[in-house]
């Protein structure tokens, strides 16, 4: 199904699938007298929560993206996210803002599976992608939330995109529920970029643990103080260390699980994540869960990294079938330490 907002009959569109059901309810509310909208956040550092945004700060938001992408009017979109989450939310209202034709395709992990004309903008997981590589030259300019993107998705989309001499732009993208999706886009295809670059109107510092600190008063009218520690540049790129709430402490030594992470996905193509362990000796000890089957091979990948510190080297490294995540396909670490401390 094709919504399109620069000539939108809603009563013209026949859905066919639930998913196309409840993307026409949501735009049947956004055009009701309610100044606000119900979004429910992904749940990924801690119990699901619903917040009441107004509508005109999402508009904001939109601009902003729809701004910082070169998007206009009359330009494809495509949704595969999906609808409850902000992310599903914002890709809608882009396309009424921007008076986008939308395609709608069922959230999967192949959302491009039934695609076969180019589409101008798009919304995607890792996940998504890594099941997408062979049609990403379709999509001209992508954006890529929920998750981290590995070093090895990285390695795949540059190599794919070579071989189709496409012009793809893609990015990575840096926000929360609270920000109405992402304040900040990084680069990734053509260009490598290593720091977010903020919106016009977002200002950006840090705190004293050096966590990052947002005022966007276009979307947020409060400073929003997270625990993501980044290093600054110029006032408007920042470079993300890791959250402070998974700092591992292991013998006094504070370490960042997201950049050994970054490290180990370059040499193997598995989902890993490095936990903190109580440890009686060391107070934390590390430890690497691999998803998938034991090999021998790739533990001697693994011990064969040059890690810049010694104790940077799990202690110990577990393989197991599928890694628990949040509904939205962010790794749920709370839930993989219960299993692994039991």
């Amino acid at each position: 199904m094709v919504i399109d907002y620069n000539n939108l009959k809603i009563n013209n569109l026949h859905p066919q699938t639930e998913f196309e059901k409840k993307v026409i309810f949501f735009s049947e509310e956004w055009f009701s007298n309610s100044e606000t909208v119900k979004v429910q956040s992904s749940g990924s550092t801690g119990v699901p929560k619903v917040f009441e945004i107004e509508k005109k700060k999402m508009i904001n938001s939109a601009v902003m993206t729809c701004n910082f992408l070169g998007l206009r009017e009359g330009n494809t979109a495509l949704i595969c996210l999906p609808i409850e989450y902000i992310s599903g939310k914002m890709m809608v209202v882009r396309s009424i803002e921007r008076k986008l034709k939308l395609i709608v395709a069922d959230p999967s992990l192949k959302p491009l599976e039934n695609i076969n004309n180019e589409v101008d903008f798009c919304a995607m997981t890792p996940l998504q992608v890594e099941n997408s590589l062979d049609k990403l030259h379709l999509i001209k300019k992508l954006i890529i939330g929920g998750a981290a993107v590995s070093e090895s998705l990285k390695s795949k989309i540059t190599q794919t995109l070579k071989l189709s001499n496409s012009q793809t732009k893609i990015y990575e993208t840096y926000g929360m529920s609270e920000t109405l999706s992402h304040i900040a886009l990084k680069q990734i295809s053509p260009q490598s970029e290593e720091y977010f670059t903020a919106f016009e109107n977002v200002s950006i510092s840090t705190d004293e643990r050096g966590c990052l600190r947002i005022f966007a008063p276009n979307v947020n009218s409060e400073i929003l103080q997270t625990n993501d520690l980044v290093e600054i540049k110029n006032g408007k790129q920042f470079k993300f260390l890791g959250r402070i709430d998974n700092v591992i402490n292991s013998g006094g030594a504070k370490i960042f699980p997201e950049q050994l992470e970054a490290l180990v996905k370059k040499e193997i193509p598995n989902e890993v994540v490095f936990l903190g362990i109580n440890d009686e000796s060391l107070g934390q000890k590390l430890m690497l869960i691999v998803e998938g089957e034991k090999s021998e091979d790739l533990i001697k990948k693994i011990n064969e990294i040059p890690f810049e510190k010694n104790f940077h080297k799990p202690k110990d490294i577990i393989f197991m079938d599928k890694i628990p995540r949040t509904p939205n396909g962010k790794v749920n670490r709370l839930e993989l330490t219960k299993i692994i401390d039991k």
